[in-house]
């Protein structure tokens, strides 16, 4: 019987999820959803990514809106939505009116009329349009602000930002705009036009976001900006189809389908996670659970310039030596860097902790440089000659973008992701899933002989590279802003399962994920959460994602494979010694049908949903040892998988 309520276990929290409304704009397909524009299509050829407005803080935290007021006129080929949206947090308080229209002609309208209602400050106020990163290479047209125009193409490898003078600037030559337009297709461009504000480009694929993305008030004027109270802003959006558009037939009852294919995409990474940052201890039980994820490595983070330094490595020591795994140890030093590694070298003999990996920061540089790394591999090398050098950024792929770190001198070029640095809804933090791959494929062009390492993957930010202020304190009972509530749900389960799919596909070394116990980690204390009414975790519990990567540790290759819809349904192929698995994730709140290709002879399903995610979460040893049901799959394989499940499908390979 369910004592958790079900939204909880789908993605951590009772609210339900936003409504998805089916929109046309004569050949246009798109979505509308909580004011947001969304996947708008030429048939199966996705033209926009999201439109949307947004308010960001200081910090460039999004002031999450409220809307009321909602009215749809919706017709088969047109429709005109309104609404009013307060963004109210802090000492922000900004007011909104927003204005939706689509046209049969394919003409879409989006319009913004708001007021300051307080004085407060701002990093960008206004609309952001992305551009899915399907894009990469495309042809496309700019007109500037100034008349000119310009013809250009999507970057294809990842582009960079840099920041000279205190600003950030882009390098390619997507700012200054009043208008960008691409190719759609050989016949049909699509042109967004921009009132209001001048408008240009990033590549939001820095952060892994699928996207790229054009917004309002250039990087390049100064920010923080203060809005005062009264302010009028307005502002608009329109996209029009150039071009001849053929006939478009509906797409949106098209089958899903999932293929796995007999080829190898790459060894698996080595995985690990990170010692618990809550400070205590891994119990006997917790040891044994950890264990049966056959875990590469723990990554401990030693601040040399603060006083715990022995303390921190001796715990993490005896928690790898209990798991038997090695260490990955970040350091990160300060300015005093020459006398911390000395003393660290005295600290390491007593000690002596099992290091598989040397991750070398500095506390005041978002990418390493090369003088930090030469000092540390003269005090290091001789310790654990085996052991793996590696540098870059203990934050965001962008950092490392910027500013490539010397790759000559290292083994490993490391980075960190996340997926809601700009979004946190679920849609958005899905589609972040496939764009994983670019930051690996873009890491390579600066990285040379250096294996690629991701440390570590969390839900949400550690802590804030970029903000312009201090950070609010955490109000008592609420969770901070580390912690994600669908770390513990079966949609974190089947997130972190397409996060190792696109790394291993990728050929990525290894990949540090969360941590080992906690509400950032990959099961729950056994004193269970703070705040049990915002992360209502079950105490001495996992989280379904444990699951995951116990299914996963048991395998060595991935294999290709490949999802007809990837934002709705996705998997990861796995396969050792002539055994085949296959992972399965639904990640929307509804029943999907996927017919498997590529699988023969007996299989044995097993599913991990809201029918027996309780047990699993409670018992995972009882559930780990159910056996799944049988089937003879003579010819394609297709299944029903319920709301956020996750299905484990194994055979021979």
């Amino acid at each position: 019987m369910i004592t958790v309520p079900k939204n909880v276990l789908y993605y951590g929290q009772e609210e339900a999820l936003p409504e998805v409304i089916p929109l046309r704009a004569g050949p246009l397909s798109l979505a509308y959803e909580n004011g947001d524009l969304r996947y708008i299509r030429l048939g199966t050829r996705e033209v926009l990514r999201r439109v949307y407005a947004a308010v960001r803080d200081r910090n460039w935290g999004t002031v999450q809106p409220r809307l009321s007021n909602v009215k749809l006129n919706i017709q088969p080929d047109s429709f005109h939505i309104t609404y009013d949206v307060e963004c109210r947090q802090g000492d922000i308080d900004f007011f909104w009116q927003g204005a939706i229209t689509g046209e049969a002609d394919g003409a879409i309208t989006f319009k913004m009329e708001g007021e300051a209602r307080s004085t407060f400050l701002r990093n960008r106020l206004g609309f952001c349009i992305l551009h899915p990163m399907e894009c990469a290479g495309a042809a496309a047209r700019i007109e500037h602000v100034d008349g000119s125009e310009e013809e250009s193409r999507f970057p294809v490898h990842i582009a960079p930002q840099y920041v000279r003078d205190g600003r950030i600037h882009p390098v390619y030559p997507f700012a200054e705009m009043r208008a960008l337009a691409h190719q759609v297709t050989p016949d049909v461009w699509a042109e967004v036009r921009f009132e209001g504000d001048i408008f240009e480009m990033e590549d939001q694929r820095n952060w892994i976001d699928a996207s790229y993305k054009t917004y309002c008030t250039p990087l390049r004027l100064p920010f923080p900006v203060q809005v005062e109270r009264g302010t009028k802003i307005a502002q608009s959006v329109t996209l029009r189809l150039i071009g001849a558009v053929p006939p478009v037939e509906d797409d949106s009852t098209a089958a899903l389908s999932f293929t796995v294919m007999d080829t190898i995409a790459g060894r698996l990474p080595r995985l690990g996670l990170g010692v618990a940052s809550h400070g205590g201890r891994l119990t006997d039980q917790e040891i044994n659970r950890l264990k049966a994820l056959r875990l590469s490595h723990l990554r401990v983070d030693v601040h040399l310039g603060k006083g715990d330094v022995e303390a921190v490595l001796r715990r993490a020591t005896d928690e790898a030596r209990a798991l038997d795994v090695a260490l990955e140890v970040a350091l990160h030093l300060t300015n005093d860097a020459e006398n911390e590694l000395q003393a660290f070298r005295r600290i390491l003999e007593a000690v002596k902790p099992p290091v598989c990996t040397w991750l070398i920061f500095h506390e005041k540089e978002k990418s390493t440089r090369e003088r930090w790394i030469k000092m540390a591999r003269e005090y290091l090398a001789d310790y654990s000659p085996e052991a793996k050098l590696g540098s870059g950024t203990n934050v965001f792929f962008t950092e490392l973008n910027c500013e490539p770190p010397p790759a000559q001198l290292l083994d490993l070029v490391v980075y960190s992701i996340n997926p809601t640095v700009h979004a946190i809804d679920n849609a958005s933090v899905v589609e972040t899933l496939q764009a994983h791959a670019p930051t690996v494929e873009s890491a390579r062009q600066f990285s040379g002989r250096a294996h690629i390492a991701v440390s570590p993957v969390t839900f949400r930010m550690r802590f804030n590279p970029n903000a312009t202020g201090p950070e609010p304190e955490t109000p008592p009972g609420e969770l901070p802003p580390q912690v994600d509530p669908r770390q513990m749900s079966l949609f974190g389960a089947g997130w972190t399962m397409g996060s190792i799919k696109y790394l291993a596909e990728s050929r990525v070394y290894s990949a540090t994920y969360y941590e080992t116990t906690g509400w950032r980690g990959v099961m729950e204390t056994e004193a269970g959460s703070p705040a049990p009414h915002r992360f209502r975790s079950i105490p001495g519990g996992v989280f379904p994602l444990y699951h995951v990567l116990a299914d996963v540790g048991e395998f060595a290759d991935a294999l290709v494979s490949r999802s007809s819809q990837p934002l709705t349904i996705d998997g990861l192929a796995l396969r050792k010694d002539g055994r085949l698995r296959v992972l399965l994730a639904n990640f929307t709140g509804r029943v999907q049908r996927v017919t498997l290709h590529g699988l023969r002879g007996m299989l044995e399903i097993r599913s991990l949903d809201e029918r027996s995610v309780e047990t699993a979460m409670r018992a995972p040893e009882c559930f780990r040892q159910q056996a799944g049901q049988t089937v003879d799959a003579t010819g394609d394989l297709t299944l029903e998988i319920l709301p956020f499940g996750v299905v484990r499908i194994d055979g021979k390979g």
